[in-house]
């Protein structure tokens, strides 16, 4: 709900970056006390910063990433296609959760109808504020603190799940903020600078964006079902495998971002 309110505040009022970045830390911190944390420590402070940093990082990612039509949306189903995944390997379909993910799928199915290229109806900061704080949650509970297959608390496995769900917007707004900076710009401003904008510039259409994003996304759910029913004792090899693939992603599409912003 804060998350939603943040949103609505947003798109009315224009609020200032700090506003929102308190509002964001307030929203992480409430999962921190309702018992949404990663557990990736031993040491509880360590999580409780990691949770605060993945949940502001992410409501940040999707309000940035909702800068073309259907982007945001389309990837915000195929990560919850990867959580529902999840949840069906370890047999949590009757959870309450997996029904509101459900739900929330749903209605963004019924949202893209509308939002796809041309848009006639907008996300705006309502929709990805709330879309982001959800996402996140979903993802420390679902993803970040899935149960490793050796059993201990910290497992390899448990950072890649995450990062190759939420690859896009992750790839997205770190290409965004180094761009920026390099430039002597602040992260914060808004642009178009970002890899949708850059593939645009290439000569994609708005609809073959929406499309490779999506196409992207839902490679990351084959991994998912990948990880989830082959890969149940892991080692280094998978590690190895998994980066290369997530700094291959990472490298196409900053090539493509940085190449636009060379000419």
């Amino acid at each position: 709900m804060l998350g939603f309110l943040l949103g609505l505040a947003d798109d009315a009022y224009n609020t200032r970056p700090l506003l929102k970045l308190f509002t964001q830390i307030t929203c992480g911190i409430i999962l921190l006390v309702t018992g949404s944390e990663i557990t990736l420590s031993y040491v509880n402070i360590i999580n409780y910063v990691i949770t605060i940093v993945w949940v502001v990082g992410i409501m940040n990612s999707l309000n940035m990433l909702d800068n073309m039509d259907a982007i945001s949306t389309t990837v915000s189903i195929s990560i919850i296609l990867c959580a529902l995944t999840v949840m069906l390997f370890h047999q949590e379909y009757n959870s309450v959760y997996f029904i509101i993910m459900l739900g929330v799928m749903a209605s963004l199915s019924g949202f893209l109808f509308f939002n796809w290229h041309p848009s006639k109806m907008y996300m705006g900061d309502t929709g990805s504020q709330f879309l982001g704080v959800f996402l996140a949650a979903m993802g420390i509970r679902y993803l970040w603190n899935a149960e490793p297959p050796s059993g201990d608390l910290i497992s390899a496995r448990n950072l890649f799940l995450p990062l190759i769900v939420f690859l896009m917007p992750i790839i997205d707004t770190t290409t965004v903020v180094i761009n920026r900076l390099s430039k002597g710009k602040s992260p914060f401003v808004g642009g178009k600078d970002h890899t949708t904008h850059a593939l645009a510039y290439l000569g994609l259409s708005d609809r073959q964006v929406a499309l490779v994003f999506w196409a992207v996304t839902l490679m990351s759910l084959l991994l998912v079902v990948i990880m989830e029913k082959y890969l149940k004792q892991w080692n280094h090899v998978y590690s190895i495998l998994f980066s290369a693939y997530v700094l291959m992603m990472f490298s196409i599409f900053f090539y493509a971002a940085r190449s636009v912003k060379d000419k």
